[in-house]
């Protein structure tokens, strides 16, 4: 369902997205090519001044919640995979190739390329250089920890790539569905 705004602002999505019947996007939110938005997420930017930008080739699994506060950004760059349940919390930017994972917080940070966020995680307020790894559960809230984070695996970088071979897919397959239809 997309929703304008109450600064009537509507969302813009790409005719080359899937978006499922029960995800919400409201406002001034960019959703690119090959983007896919499964049931319950929710893209709110419906705050003054506030945006969410979705480049190609992404991934907002279900219950996924992506918010803008006032006059601040949430960018999430090319083939990043937001995991189920995650929260995005804006201002925040988010690096392309990036991987968010189950029931992670991202709040007020910046995420550099490559960067994986494992389950659980929260990460607020900080900068993260690319090609990093949070582990499970992991609680940043401080720059030097998130200096002192180790680079991201081979097998964990393998992994992240795969999750956006298989959502692309998914969007080609359901909009092949919707054209049967």
């Amino acid at each position: 369902m997309n929703l304008p705004n109450p600064h009537k602002q509507h969302p813009r999505v790409s005719k080359r997205a899937w978006i499922s019947e029960t995800a919400v996007i409201i406002g001034n939110v960019s959703v690119g090519d090959d983007v896919f938005v499964g049931p319950n997420a929710v893209l709110r930017a419906d705050e003054p001044g506030s945006s969410i930008t979705v480049q190609s080739g992404c991934n907002i699994q279900d219950n996924v919640v992506v918010h803008s506060l006032s006059h601040s950004e949430v960018l999430v760059g090319k083939n990043t995979s937001l995991a189920h349940s995650c929260i995005v919390h804006g201002p925040c930017r988010i690096g392309e190739d990036c991987f968010i994972g189950f029931g992670a917080v991202v709040f007020d940070c910046t995420l550099g390329k490559d960067t994986l966020v494992l389950h659980r995680a929260i990460i607020r307020g900080v900068d993260i250089s690319s090609c990093r790894m949070i582990p499970d559960g992991t609680v940043i809230t401080g720059q030097a920890c998130a200096d002192a984070l180790g680079p991201i695996t081979k097998d964990l970088n393998r992994f992240k790539r795969s999750v956006v071979k298989a959502n692309i897919e998914l969007v080609e397959g359901y909009m092949k569905l919707r054209e049967e239809n």
